[in-house]
């Protein structure tokens, strides 16, 4: 695909992906929200407050190559956390219209973007130099991934085939650039390609559905994906 096209679906993902975790959201209480969510350490609040509070980050990137002002996502390490914080201890009808709020202003401020704009660089949080044109794909895989974080009953097979496959090869990429992971190759059962994931020493061949293989790459457990000659499946350590 080209640079537009690519960008057009992601957008498509980002706006598909914010009603697929607002669906779910809708479906918990209140009270529920001050549940243990799918991650360590954090409740369903502080799912909510990342989601918020990652729009308004993506947000200071549009400033960016809409201004050429250098508005990094976070000032420093320690303010996306404190961030996250601050958010799950507010009240709860604050927390929600957060999330509302935040991806309503990160839709418009993308939408006006020039042509031009859409090609200015930017830095993720990662510290990753990219063009502006990511920045739906960056907030596509957060709702979508996010949704399946407040485990109210989204689960990655829900997720649209060709997104799917961009997450994983997103994720395949990641691990590559910080030689994180082990050797892999990576066999769904459900497609026809493979992912290789290079590394030192002999590649793990690890087959699953390509849903399947996508929680497990992005840390979100370990379901109907094994190894082909029965070994116990690495840790990969964290993905973001």
């Amino acid at each position: 695909m080209s640079a537009t096209t690519d960008q057009a679906q992601w957008q498509a993902w980002m706006d598909e992906g914010y009603v697929y975790l607002a669906q779910w959201l809708n479906m918990l209480s209140d009270k529920q929200l001050d549940e243990p969510s799918g991650l360590a350490g954090w409740t369903r609040r502080h799912v909510l407050a990342h989601v918020g509070f990652n729009a308004r980050a993506l947000g200071r990137l549009v400033h960016w190559a809409a201004s050429g002002e250098a508005t990094p996502m976070y000032a420093d390490e320690s303010a996306r956390a404190a961030e996250i914080a601050h958010g799950a201890l507010l009240p709860v009808p604050e927390l929600r219209e957060l999330v509302r709020t935040e991806q309503f202003r990160l839709n418009v401020a993308l939408h006006l973007l020039e042509p031009a704009e859409w090609e200015v660089t930017v830095v993720t949080a990662q510290g990753r130099a990219v063009p502006a044109g990511t920045i739906p794909w960056l907030r596509a895989r957060e709702v979508w991934v996010h949704a399946v974080d407040l485990q109210a009953g989204a689960d990655f097979p829900d997720f649209p085939a060709d997104l799917l496959d961009a997450l994983i090869i997103d994720v395949v990429q990641t691990r590559r650039r910080r030689e994180q992971s082990p050797a892999l190759v990576l066999a769904p059962l459900d497609r026809d390609e493979e992912w290789i994931i290079e590394a030192p020493g002999t590649p793990i061949r690890v087959l699953g559905r390509a849903a399947d293989l996508a929680r497990w790459l992005t840390g979100r457990g370990v379901r109907e994906v094994r190894s082909a000659t029965g070994e116990p499946l690495p840790d990969l350590g964290p993905w973001l």
